[in-house]
């Protein structure tokens, strides 16, 4: 595997109102190969997503380092597409104008670019409701929307902030598949965090666990999984096994809720 990711002893303090120390994550190193798949699981509050900004460029880290392509992270990076928790579309732009939006700010093509749009909305299952508002889409669809935006630029780096949790379980297994479906098409180097183990064991290559605050590095377990991978695999020994070896990083039973 060639490295195109590179975490190397990350550690983030942060300052709290009450002038204290607060550790986040601490000596946390991994690597993410060129177009692999990789997911971060950990309890609420173990600094998944602080790591994902933190690769992004929106937060410093307080020691070690972070390397993207051989290069160190300084800050805000235009090769790296993030989707958050939320789809945040701004309600008086139509689902084409918001995918075009990083288009816009990076001050590229629009009519070149705009075609890319419509393209990859099309693949989503979006054909159609381009001059749709977001008040007309379902979460969902809201969703891939965000998708989409992260993607048209053409970015090498995919990150996704449990870009899933709020969905109800028939859509969040549908955006799984279709997921699947984009990063086998596009190639992108996917980091995903998720409460969800059944989650990350189906979408990954490999699985970064982290311990609960402040987050170190638990382990990362391959995922031998064959692709392509439909849901019925979640019933195999195999996945079974895997999704064990998980909770026991974690440190948490079969029945315990939280993770699932």
């Amino acid at each position: 595997m060639t490295s195109f990711i590179e975490l190397r002893n990350v550690t983030k303090s942060y300052r709290t109102l009450q002038e204290e120390d607060l550790l986040a994550l601490q000596d946390v190193s991994f690597e993410v190969g060129k177009s692999e798949f990789v997911s971060v699981v950990g309890a609420s509050g173990c600094g998944k997503t602080t790591l994902l900004k933190i690769i992004a460029g929106l937060i410093p880290y307080s020691s070690g380092e972070v390397l993207i392509g051989g290069s160190s992270v300084k800050g805000p990076r235009k090769d790296i597409g993030f989707v958050f928790q939320q789809p945040v579309l701004l309600p008086w732009r139509t689902v084409l104008e918001n995918t075009l939006l990083p288009i816009e700010v990076m001050g590229l093509p629009r009519e070149e670019y705009g075609r890319r749009a419509q393209d990859i909305l099309d693949r989503v299952g979006l054909s159609g409701f381009s001059n749709k508002y977001p008040f007309e889409l379902s979460g969902g669809m809201q969703q891939r929307v965000a998708i989409t935006r992260a993607l048209v630029y053409d970015p090498d780096v995919l990150l996704l902030d449990e870009p899933f949790g709020a969905l109800d379980a028939m859509t969040r297994e549908s955006l799984n598949l279709e997921l699947l479906r984009i990063w086998s098409d596009h190639r992108k180097t996917v980091l995903f965090v998720t409460h969800s183990i059944s989650e990350a064991i189906f979408l990954s290559d490999r699985v970064v666990a982290l311990t609960p605050r402040p987050g170190r590095l638990a382990d990362v377990v391959e995922v031998d999984l064959p692709r392509p991978r439909r849901l019925d695999v979640m019933q195999t020994e195999a996945f079974g096994m895997l999704a064990k070896r998980i909770r026991s990083l974690l440190g948490i039973g079969e029945e315990v809720g939280g993770i699932e």
